[in-house]
């Protein structure tokens, strides 16, 4: 049987589409947004040298700074004004849902409904004030400090004003996109900070694709591997939505009651569980964890405020990329074992078996042949755990694929994995938005003619 809201999105077309001008405005009001915000990456920060700065980048651009600059489209590489991004968003926003979890202050809130969401969002905001805040102190920090070895720093004028207009610029920059993704999210199309960094992570696309393609006609790149890493892009692409729209549907029933002269209820739905219920989370934590030691000796060996690579940290540093660099075999099997922990981890955190349980009981619902109660909570667990083990091999593939490629055979997709599943992520999030848009704009529309129909009888 098909439902209602099935048929209607089937239906589905472009003069549908042409008939929802609310629906277009918001699409138009999210281009727009999405374009200033790439115009802001463009903007430099003032009073930074800009040679100075591509030395120290292309020092540290295989660390942490490299992931940054792929996710805000190569804002760290110019240092604009949106160098930090929407990271420090991020960041506040995992931080507070974890704490949820262990502050009972907070996961009361959490229970309240929207109210305890609205409180919820407000401490979201002041963390990543304070983040963004330590984030643009230590980059203003590298930035004001002399190089020892060469005499110059990275800053054309070092001092308190040039410490303090960076700062200043780097956590307005923060705090104006982070008004801006969700300005998206209520005028716009979809998830407005995700959203964000789509943009960021798509528009570095043609940059690369011309530079595979250049190297093609120089001869370092063959045709066979261009089409073979074109196709095995494809074949990632498709292996991903397959997944990402996979779900385990267990049976909710709910029993018939007497309400006055009739019986009511009996009716029976579904709770969906995703394949991949943590997420893009576990290849990003996993990934900064790696990075960290590479980041850290990039700057060593830059040289930056009096810190040099003849001491016993820096060198225990670069002994450590040796073996942790990417595409190395310990990096490739740490990276692994780091990605399904944080599966299992995060898909603790933002799914409780015991409080939907309770959920479930509270409303009287229940799973055939299982006790609402503690019986149901340990049924989900069961069937949650069974679910994450497919969610982990399936972001341990996705991910480990590029890897695998660079290290031991030289070919590089055109983005990793991590940026493949955001990008697949949210246009999947974003068109299932438009399509809900639309459905509701085919419902008013037979609710009007209803309507006009009735009054003309």
């Amino acid at each position: 049987m098909v439902s209602a809201a099935e048929q209607l999105a089937r239906n589905i077309n472009f003069a549908s589409f042409g008939r929802a001008k609310e629906l277009q405005a918001r699409i138009w009001f999210t281009l727009g947004a999405l374009v200033v915000y790439r115009l802001g990456t463009y903007i430099p920060l003032p009073g930074i040298d800009p040679q100075e700065f591509a030395r120290a980048f292309g020092q540290a651009s295989g660390g942490l700074l490299g992931m940054y600059n792929m996710f805000s489209g190569g804002a760290v590489e110019r240092m604009a004004i949106f160098a930090l991004n929407v990271m420090p968003y991020i960041s506040a926003s995992i931080i507070v849902q974890l704490m949820t979890t262990a502050v009972p202050t907070l996961e009361r809130l959490k229970k309240e409904g929207e109210a305890g969401r609205k409180q919820i969002n407000q401490y979201t905001r002041y963390l990543t004030v304070l983040l963004a805040i330590v984030q643009a102190f230590g980059i203003a920090l590298a930035f004001n400090a002399v190089d020892p070895t060469r005499g110059t720093a990275i800053a054309t004028s070092p001092g308190l004003f040039f410490l303090a207009s960076t700062v200043i610029t780097l956590v307005g920059g923060t705090i104006f996109l982070m008004w801006l993704g969700e300005q998206i999210t209520a005028r716009g199309v979809g998830n407005g900070i995700s959203l964000i960094i789509f943009a960021g992570i798509v528009a570095e696309l043609p940059r690369v694709v011309f530079r595979s393609l250049e190297q093609t006609r120089q001869g370092s790149l063959s045709l066979v591997a261009l089409l073979a890493l074109a196709a095995l892009s494809i074949a990632i692409i498709v292996f991903i939505v397959f997944i990402e729209r996979s779900q385990r549907r267990l049976l909710i029933q709910y029993p018939r009651r007497q309400q006055g002269n009739r019986m009511v209820g009996g009716e029976s739905s579904f709770l969906p569980l995703k394949l991949n219920t943590s997420g893009v989370i576990p290849p990003i934590f996993a990934s900064s964890l790696l990075l960290l030691p590479t980041t850290l000796a990039g700057f060593s060996t830059a040289g930056q405020g009096g810190v040099t690579a003849d001491g016993w940290f820096s060198n225990a540093l670069q002994t450590m990329i040796a073996y942790l660099g990417p595409g190395q075999p310990l990096h490739i099997i740490l990276y692994g074992v780091l990605i399904i922990f944080f599966c299992f981890f995060y898909t603790s955190v933002v799914f409780n078996p015991e409080e939907t349980a309770e959920n479930l009981r509270k409303y009287g619902g229940f799973i055939p042949g299982y006790k609402p109660g503690k019986r149901t909570a340990e049924h989900l667990d069961f069937v949650l755990s069974r679910l994450t083990v497919i969610g982990a091999v399936y972001l341990t593939a996705v991910c480990l694929l590029p890897e695998i490629l660079r290290g031991y055979y030289g070919l590089t997709l055109a983005i990793g994995g991590t940026s493949i599943l955001i990008v697949v992520s949210v246009t999947m999030d974003t068109v299932a938005q438009i399509q809900s848009h639309l459905v509701a704009h085919q419902y008013e529309g037979m609710i009007k003619r209803a309507r006009l129909g009735g009054r003309k009888r």
